[in-house]
């Protein structure tokens, strides 16, 4: 059976969401054009001053021009990559992530003009961002008002599944095979484990023979959902059950230098809240339960207490917090939305019983409870457990066995689609939800 594989972002584009429109119209209106506006408006000032020497002119296209040129031009292609890549994961609202990239980008041409002492212009440098951010919301609303992925529906096998995605434009094939020239653009979608007519199988080789891109509906409907069906174990992109080896122990060193460098900002913080917690009622400071832990290994996990009554982990229906669960105390009322009260797990990060980003860690009794009711549900122990997660960005807090499995379909994704662009992306999201308290209870 015919099939390509590709993890995320499947579907062919229109010119607009193409990478070479995106760089060329980013690059021009936010580099070349401002850059263009601020060597004229220095040439009318030396005119109207007079002074047109030789060394006058020269000092337009001095160094520290170039210089914020090259930094504006490196700024405006990495963000424009970036948040590409960023497109590809379901739910991104990339628009919202236009003005805090683009700022760490010229953050960074900052770092190294001041480490290095290069000259640069500052008023080149400020005209290129404004331009910049101002050309990628441009680009973001033309792909918001224009149609982006386009798939053509092969009918036959569990193909209805793909006509449920509402964000793609879906254009349904008819009963008999078309001829490839005749067909619209776009990438032709198919459930190539289903007995399909020989004639459609003979279609899906030909349109594959002549680079038209064809896909299983599976990856169309994971691509567009950022979820995995628990139905079966999912191999990730490599073939494997075992998400990179590689990468985890990158993604290790990273979360152990990433404790160093929060900790002087972090302490502070922790030192108030603990004091409000303590003065808010009568309890520890401290809550630790039992949580299960990478490779199905328990440890203690801490955090600030944010409830009167508080349990070890191993009762299964106290663990279980309600909406609206009146044992919630004042202080915590603000911490769990904020997630502030999690922040003392930066200890079980440093200790490597946790990660920052990864599925979130289920009490003993729950995660017991939940693997007697779910299949397959002891995989996501496959990968650290995370303060943050892809399900926690997407879904938020959960508790019927029903939520947890529609839960457990974003954790297989994030085993699946493992990497250091989806962790970026959770970060950013993670910023979102603290800011708006999505899915606290």
């Amino acid at each position: 059976m015919l099939q390509n594989r590709t993890p995320i972002g499947v579907g062919e584009i229109s010119f607009v969401h193409r990478l070479r429109f995106e760089l060329a119209f980013v690059i021009v209106f936010g580099v070349f054009l401002p850059v263009w506006f601020g060597l004229i408006w220095n040439f009318q000032r030396a005119w109207t001053s007079f002074d047109l020497s030789g060394a006058r002119l020269q000092n337009l296209l001095a160094e520290p021009t170039w210089n914020s040129f090259l930094g504006a031009v490196a700024a405006a292609f990495g963000a424009t990559i970036v948040l590409r890549r960023f497109r590809n994961y379901p739910g991104t609202a990339v628009a919202e992530s236009v003005l805090p990239l683009i700022l760490a980008f010229y953050g960074a041409f900052a770092g190294t003009v001041i480490f290095f002492r290069i000259e640069y212009s500052i008023k080149i440098s400020l005209l290129c961002f404004i331009a910049t951010v101002l050309a990628r919301f441009a680009v973001e609303t033309l792909h918001f008002r224009l149609p982006g992925r386009i798939y053509c529906l092969v009918p036959g096998g569990e193909i209805k599944r793909v006509r449920q995605l509402e964000r793609p434009l879906l254009i349904d094939l008819p009963e008999t095979p078309p001829a490839i020239g005749d067909m619209p653009r776009g990438a032709i979608i198919a459930d190539v484990h289903a007995h399909l007519d020989p004639a459609w199988e003979k279609f899906l080789a030909e349109a594959a023979i002549s680079g038209r891109s064809v896909y299983h509906y599976k990856q169309v409907v994971e691509a567009e959902t950022g979820r995995v069906q628990i139905n079966h174990l999912s191999e990730n992109e490599f073939g494997s059950l075992v998400p990179s080896l590689v990468y985890q122990k990158l993604k290790r060193s990273v979360d152990i230098v990433a404790c160093l460098i929060l900790l002087p900002v972090v302490l502070p913080i922790m030192l108030v809240t603990a004091v409000l917690v303590r003065l808010d009622s009568v309890g520890p400071v401290f809550f630790r339960q039992q949580r299960m832990g990478f490779r199905g290994r328990p440890f203690w996990m801490i955090k600030f207490r944010t409830m009167t009554e508080t349990n070890d982990g191993a009762d299964k229906d106290s663990s279980i917090t309600h909406q609206g669960d009146l044992r919630i105390t004042r202080v915590g009322r603000f911490l769990r939305p904020t997630r502030l009260d999690e922040l003392p797990q930066i200890f079980n990060i440093l200790r490597g019983q946790m990660s920052w980003i990864g599925p979130r860690p289920e009490a003993v009794s729950l995660s017991g409870w939940y693997e007697g009711e779910i299949p397959f549900y002891r995989y996501r122990h496959i990968v650290r457990p995370g303060i943050t997660g892809w399900a926690q960005v997407n879904q938020g807090h959960v508790a019927s066995v029903s939520e947890v499995d529609y839960k457990l379909q974003y954790d297989f994704y994030y085993i699946k689609h493992l990497s250091y662009w989806l962790d970026i992306v959770i970060a950013l999201r993670t910023l979102r939800v603290m800011l708006s308290g999505f899915g606290a209870r």
